[in-house]
C-alpha cells in the first residue's frame, strides 16, 4: 500500500480499515493486470489503465464505485446502491466477496 493511502486510511477507526483492507486484497485478488495505486481527488483508487475501482471509507460504512456494479445489483439488494452507483457496506453487513471479486474483475476487462 502506498504511504498516501495507508495515512488516508489511518483517519478511520479500526473496523472501517479492516474492510478497506479486505477490499483491497479482493481487487489485487480479481485480476492478474498490474494495478496502479493512488490517491484521485484524495479518494483510493485502483487502476488498470483507464479502467478503475475506488474504495472510500466513512465513519460506518465503505463506498465502493466500480463500472460493474450496476450489472450485479440483484445479487447486492441487502445492500444500499447511491444514485451514482456506487456500493455501500455498512460496518454491521459482511462483505459479500464472491460477487465483489466478479464485479473488480469485470470493471477491469479490456472489453468493456
Amino acid at each position: 500500500m502506498t504511504e498516501e493511502i495507508q495515512s488516508y486510511i489511518d483517519q478511520y477507526g479500526e473496523e472501517i480499515q479492516l474492510y478497506f483492507n479486505n477490499l483491497r486484497e479482493l481487487i489485487y485478488k480479481s485480476t492478474t493486470s498490474e494495478i496502479e495505486e493512488k490517491l484521485w481527488a484524495k479518494l483510493p483508487s485502483y487502476y488498470v489503465g483507464e479502467k478503475f475501482v475506488r474504495i472510500i471509507p466513512f465513519k460506518d460504512h465503505v463506498n465502493i464505485e466500480a463500472s460493474a456494479i450496476m450489472e450485479h445489483r440483484n445479487q447486492l439488494e441487502q445492500f444500499k446502491i447511491t444514485p451514482k452507483g456506487m456500493l455501500q457496506i455498512y460496518a454491521n453487513q459482511d462483505i459479500p466477496c464472491k460477487i465483489l471479486e466478479i464485479i473488480f474483475r469485470e470493471t477491469y476487462e479490456v472489453n468493456q
